[in-house]
């Protein structure tokens, strides 16, 4: 493995490793924008609250669903292939979405296709790529590797969240309605898949050369890869209240926020949670990976609750911020906790059935947050993810603190 240079790698990193923090970027930018301005348009086309939650929990039970069939063939194709399909299906999405305006073929599409309506990446491509991206890095720069792949994603998602204010200005410069601005957006989601299959063909096809390396299905560390795709599970049905279309749409309903708006808020908190990504990595370093993961997610929690319990837009904000801050700092310490504790031949199969469990426990609690939504606009979903999220982060520290990866024995 050649020793990296560039700012963007930690130490012996292979280079083509770039290519998939790109990719990773261009949905990342996708998501910051369709997370935002799916909600709206679902209300511009008529939709209840109610509605809208069952169309987010289409996109997280189709990826889930979709994320699982991957997990069962992921040995027999090569990772490249696989996301080469991906994003044939992602720019039929975007499609799909620009021109259909009813209901149940919107459900159809969000079932079937690779729309995201949180801030993380919970589609398809996620386990593909941390699967491809663990054989670029040797152990010791993993978990700075995963925290620059999040940081990427975090910077250029929260410039997504602020493009979801461009359809107001093409209504003021070309003279079209809101809709149409919308439509083009999705449009444009389906163009970043197709420049992202162009990074994906330039990623070198897999050339292992030992037998014991190459993918297989789950054997030996089966019982932890199923506690922790248990207990990931318990997170992502908590975390599915406040998914970023959720939390937007609850600033819509509470504070009558306009998208644009709502973009400037997510994209400071997008900023905060992208810098908190380096910051983790550094903190694993020194106190563990399972402690990074717990004792950054409690505060975070805490202050979900609290921002539901503020009468105020400026005191929620600064609580959302400061949950912000802290909540997405076990994603590169997960992502690498799951790849050390398997060995490299289970690694693809372990990344999509620890991914798998969460999107369908994800896809369960959007459509609660919507009709919570349309009894009251107070937070529940927010109150409801904390208090879960808490209950997760002492279990996780109960079970697994000490199971260490194998740089920390």
């Amino acid at each position: 493995m050649s020793r990296s240079t560039s700012w963007l790698l930690p130490p012996d990193t292979a280079p083509e490793a770039r290519l998939l923090i790109a990719a990773r970027a261009l949905r990342a930018f996708g998501d910051g924008y369709v997370s935002l301005l799916l909600p709206y348009y679902l209300k511009l086309l008529g939709f209840s609250a109610l509605e809208v939650g069952i169309i987010a929990t289409g996109t997280l039970l189709g990826s889930g669903l979709m994320t699982l069939g991957v997990g069962l063939i992921a040995h027999r194709h090569a990772g490249r292939d696989l996301l080469r399909s991906a994003c044939f299906l992602m720019i039929a999405t975007g499609v799909a979405i620009a021109g259909v305006t009813d209901f149940w073929p919107l459900l159809l599409v969000a079932v079937l296709g690779t729309v995201n309506p949180s801030n993380g990446d919970v589609s398809v491509f996620l386990p593909l790529e941390q699967s491809l991206l663990t054989e670029t890095v040797v152990a010791r720069s993993r978990t700075a590797l995963f925290a620059r792949y999040s940081l990427v994603a975090g910077l250029v998602g929260a410039l997504g969240a602020q493009a979801a204010g461009l359809p107001e200005l093409f209504t003021a410069l070309c003279g079209i309605s809101e809709k149409q601005g919308i439509q083009a957006m999705f449009l444009l989601y389906a163009l970043l898949g197709v420049i992202s299959l162009v990074l994906y063909q330039r990623f070198p096809r897999r050339t292992e050369t030992r037998h014991e390396d190459r993918p297989v299905p789950l054997g030996k560390s089966k019982r932890i890869v199923f506690s922790l795709a248990a207990l990931f599970s318990l997170d992502a049905f908590a975390g599915g209240f406040v998914v970023q279309s959720l939390l937007a749409l609850w600033l819509y309903e509470r504070f009558g926020l306009s998208p644009a708006t709502a973009g400037t808020i997510f994209f400071w908190t997008g900023l905060l949670a992208a810098f908190s990504y380096p910051v983790a990595a550094l903190l694993a370093a020194r106190i563990g990976l399972v402690n990074t993961m717990v004792f950054t997610h409690l505060p975070a929690n805490v202050f979900c609750i609290l921002a539901a319990l503020m009468p105020t837009l400026p005191l929620a904000v600064v609580f959302l911020c400061l949950r912000a801050a802290l909540s997405s700092m076990d994603v590169p310490a997960r992502s690498s906790y799951v790849m050390a504790v398997v060995s490299p031949a289970e690694r693809p199969a372990a990344a999509s059935i620890t991914a798998v469990p969460r999107s369908l426990a994800a896809a369960v609690s959007p459509a609660f947050a919507g009709y919570l939504l349309t009894v009251s606009s107070f937070g529940w979903p927010l109150v409801i993810c904390g208090a879960l999220k808490i209950a997760y982060d002492l279990t996780l520290l109960g079970m697994f603190r000490k199971v260490k990866p194998p740089e920390e024995k």
